[in-house]
């Protein structure tokens, strides 16, 4: 059952507007640019309006748990949805695996020379007298997945304490973007999508956990508008803007 907080307190942890929109949508910051666009296109194939607030995964699942009202979670690992739906919020049947992506180590640098991602790679000398820029290795999902590779790579022990931690993966990006960071770990997607960055490497799949965003309605909250961009996401313009954007679209089976 969801604990009841007063309305201020929930109002204030979503944008301005928000209670005019049909659906109210917590998603993960990495889906920035390709729900922006989204939104939009299904405010005009469907005439319903949805509202997204941005922030990590972690810290919009625990929104949730406190009573926020979002109508849809979109997160970016199975790990905040499970917590979810061990809690009773997540709305039977509506819960599926709706995109995939890849890690990337970005530069600061445009001209930057590509990288080996391997357990020989000096990421040490690479970064200077700067640091790494990463999103919370301990509660974002970006983080999470970025803090495992390089773990697997033998990596992370040489530079763990010269990582410069953001609240999600688009302020880690903006870190590096800004020229405050030299390097940083992020999402492929978001390195796409700031084009003053450069994609100096990926990282290899094994080297870390499947990157799966489920989507799924919030308990009690599956009215015909959220059921309608529950559909949209799945249907052929949201599935170019994910594809145009870098994602992989999951069928309903994961694949």
């Amino acid at each position: 059952m969801r604990r009841l907080f007063p309305i201020a307190f929930c109002v204030a942890l979503a944008p301005a507007g928000v209670q005019a929109a049909d659906v109210l949508v917590f998603a993960a910051s990495s889906l920035k640019t390709a729900l922006d666009d989204i939104s939009a296109e299904f405010a005009e194939a469907t005439g319903y309006s949805a509202t997204v607030s941005f922030a990590g995964s972690s810290a919009l699942a625990r929104q949730i748990q406190l009573g926020a009202p979002a109508d849809v979670f979109l997160s970016a690992n199975v790990a905040w949805m499970d917590a979810l739906d061990a809690d009773g919020l997540v709305e039977p049947g509506t819960r599926r695996d709706l995109l995939g992506n890849t890690l990337a180590l970005i530069a600061a640098d445009p001209q930057a020379e590509t990288v080996t991602l391997d357990p020989g790679l000096d990421l040490a000398a690479l970064l200077g007298e700067g640091r790494l820029a990463m999103a919370l290795v301990e509660a974002v999902p970006a983080g999470i997945y970025g803090r495992t590779a390089l773990e697997s790579l033998g990596v992370w022990t040489t530079i763990s304490a010269r990582v410069a931690q953001t609240d999600n993966v688009r302020a880690a990006l903006a870190l590096v973007s800004s020229g405050e960071a030299p390097l940083g770990v992020v999402y492929t997607t978001d390195a796409l999508a700031d084009t003053s960055v450069a994609i100096v490497s990926t990282f290899p799949p094994d080297s870390h956990p499947p990157i799966t965003y489920p989507v799924a309605a919030m308990t009690g909250r599956a009215t015909s508008a959220v059921r309608a961009y529950l559909d949209f996401l799945g249907g052929a313009a949201a599935r170019e803007v994910f594809t145009r954007q870098g994602f992989r679209v999951l069928d309903d089976t994961g694949g």
